[in-house]
Formats: structure tokens, C-alpha cells, sequence
């Protein structure tokens, strides 16, 4: 398994190497000691919790989510299909905070994210139907949940495919200014 650095700070990519062979492929989606190493921390992957899967139809947008702090790790890769995934840095101490960056995600090359806890993240479905798998170290609390306009204009996030079909809540979700004032 590969790991390659993304241009936020503390964000990488895993590249899980499939083996081919006359039956399709077989991959190893996660590695507890590679995961270790990387965060040169022993025990590092027991910190994950829960593991969380979505369905998506095609343009389905979610997002943009965060957690209040502190916030929530994850590992997101997509399972079946393929999605525009996108983060933003939310962490105001962080070199990269305020910019965002785009991932494709599929099911051909098995790439999954690591989305360390204080940015925000959301998808929008490419395929016909999208499987996102979610690794978090925190329990879900509905309480903690943060949201951002995905059409906001400070983030100007070019989205691929429109109008987007949304949630109630991430189609009434406030701008980055309103989050800036409850996390600075």
C-alpha cells in the first residue's frame, strides 16, 4: 500500500495495490500496522470506532460536514462507483486552513482518504450509484454535527455536476463566514 500526501496539511492518500488475476481482484482496504507506522504512533488505527457506509444516486451532493471539537478523523473511500470528494481545512491554527482540495475516489483504484478531525468533507456521486465507506474514531453525536453551504462563494468549490440533488439539512446549511465566528 502506497501512501501519498495531499496538499492540506496532515491529509493523505492510501493506494491499496489490487491483485488482478482471471476471477477480477482482490485488495487489502485497510493495514493497522501500515496505518501505525504512517501516524508513527503504535496503536494509532484502535482509535477508529465505527465504520459508517451511504448509498448515493448519481448527483447526489453531501456535504460540506465537520464535527465541533475536536473534531473527527476518518479514512473514506469509495466502494462501488466513483465520487468528487472534497475537503476543506476548517482548522484555523493549520497552514492550509480556508483552502480546499478536490479527490476522485472509486472502485477502480481503491484510493481511500485520510480526513484529519477539523475539516469539513462532502461527496457528490459520479456513478450511477456511489458506496462511501466511513472508518471514524468518534462516536457519532448529532449535537456536534457542523454543515457548510456546498455553493458557498468564499470556498468557491467547482462541483461537477448540477443542480445537485441535496438534504434538507445541506440544502438550508450556513456559509463559511457564519462557521468562522463559532470556531475562531
Amino acid at each position: 500500500m502506497q501512501i501519498e500526501p495531499a496538499r492540506l496539511d496532515g491529509v493523505v492518500t492510501f493506494v491499496p495495490q489490487p491483485h488482478h488475476d482471471d476471477r477480477g481482484w482482490f485488495t487489502r482496504t485497510f493495514d493497522a500496522e501500515i496505518f501505525d507506522r504512517w501516524r508513527g504512533v503504535p496503536g494509532a488505527a484502535a482509535a477508529f470506532l465505527q465504520d459508517s457506509q451511504s448509498r448515493s444516486a448519481r448527483g447526489v451532493l453531501r456535504g460540506l460536514h465537520g464535527r465541533r471539537d475536536p473534531g473527527e478523523a476518518k479514512l473514506v473511500r469509495c466502494a462501488h462507483g466513483a465520487v468528487h470528494d472534497v475537503l476543506v481545512d476548517a482548522r484555523p491554527q493549520s497552514p492550509t486552513f480556508g483552502r480546499h482540495e478536490v479527490f476522485l475516489l472509486d472502485d477502480v483504484t481503491c484510493r481511500h482518504l485520510y480526513v484529519p478531525p477539523g475539516m469539513l468533507h462532502g461527496f457528490q456521486a459520479l456513478s450511477e450509484i456511489a458506496d462511501v465507506c466511513y472508518r471514524i474514531d468518534r462516536i457519532h453525536d448529532p449535537a456536534d454535527d457542523l454543515a457548510v453551504s456546498w455553493q458557498d462563494p468564499d470556498l468557491a468549490i467547482d462541483w461537477p455536476l448540477h443542480p445537485p440533488t441535496l438534504s434538507a439539512r445541506d440544502a438550508s446549511a450556513g456559509s463559511w463566514a457564519d462557521l468562522l465566528t463559532r470556531i475562531r
